[in-house]
């Protein structure tokens, strides 16, 4: 499948995409990492061998696209808008449900402080805890 710059992401590129992002490893290493290009060449080198012709750049791109559209989506159904709907929602939401959020916390002399929280905002998954 030839897809060059510009051009959209089909449904399977983008299944693709979610089943290589979809890996444990991978999972952990975009989270804990801010420069994440050698993760992302990376990506689009595993989506090559399924057949999609992705840079890193583009591969980034729309996973920053898809995890935005995802956080709207989500923030929406938490405010009681069920009407907001994406395409591979539940896909994502299985890869991104249990994702550490980083919050910043005031310290007693006024900075601040980064710690790490579970996003978690599925009502079963509340009361198990």
């Amino acid at each position: 499948m030839e897809s060059g710059a510009g051009k959209h992401w089909t449904e399977e590129e983008v299944k693709a995409l979610l089943s290589v992002w979809s890996e444990k490893n991978i999972r952990k290493q975009l989270h804990g990492t801010l420069r994440n290009k050698g993760i992302f060449i990376y990506i689009a080198k595993r989506l090559q061998e399924l057949g999609v012709c992705r840079d890193w750049k583009q591969c980034r791109a729309k996973y920053k696209n898809l995890k935005y559209e995802y956080r709207t989506v989500k923030y929406a159904h938490n405010s009681g808008d069920v009407t907001k709907t994406m395409k591979f929602f539940h896909d994502l939401d299985a890869i991104l449900r249990y994702e550490p959020v980083t919050q910043l916390a005031a310290e007693e002399n006024g900075r601040c402080f980064a710690t790490e929280t579970q996003l978690n905002t599925s009502p079963t998954a509340e009361s198990t805890q």
